[in-house]
């Protein structure tokens, strides 16, 4: 099973976009999970979003880096969809791992009445699952 990492600032919104669409698209051939460096809370247009799509994430909670990161979890990618800045603060996973490095602009800095939001909130959204749906195509035959 390949083993996926997707981290952004707050785990709110680009993050669980990318681990759910690589779950949508690598079904069982990809254990992946997602957190971010400063867990918030859910990212409720991210939430609307992904209801649009048909995933329902309004359960979750953020999760932390370091957490994994302590408890020694160990991956195969570590995908980072945030700004260059907040991916250098990443911490370095033990043993053998690629580091991708895919940057989406932040959901939580859109401004807008609510539609107009939405409307940025889709575009990453989708710009994410087709990243995503390339990276499952690309390694869907690693031999982990």
């Amino acid at each position: 099973m390949i083993k996926v990492l997707v981290l952004c600032v707050h785990n709110s919104a680009r993050s669980q976009f990318g681990e759910e669409y690589i779950r949508r698209f690598g079904g069982d051939r990809f254990e992946v999970e997602s957190a971010g460096l400063e867990p918030g809370t859910l990212n409720p247009f991210a939430v609307r979003a992904l209801a649009e799509d048909g995933i329902d994430i309004s359960g979750k909670r953020t999760r932390d880096v370091f957490d994994f990161y302590r408890a020694g979890k160990r991956y195969h990618y570590v995908i980072t969809v945030c700004s260059k800045e907040a991916a250098e603060k990443c911490p370095i996973f033990p043993g053998v791992h690629e580091k991708l490095y895919l940057p989406f602009p932040d959901p939580a800095s859109f401004q807008g009445s609510d539609e107009e939001i939405m409307v940025k909130v889709r575009e990453v959204r989708d710009q994410i699952k087709e990243a995503m749906r390339r990276f499952v195509e690309s390694h869907t035959d690693d031999p982990f």
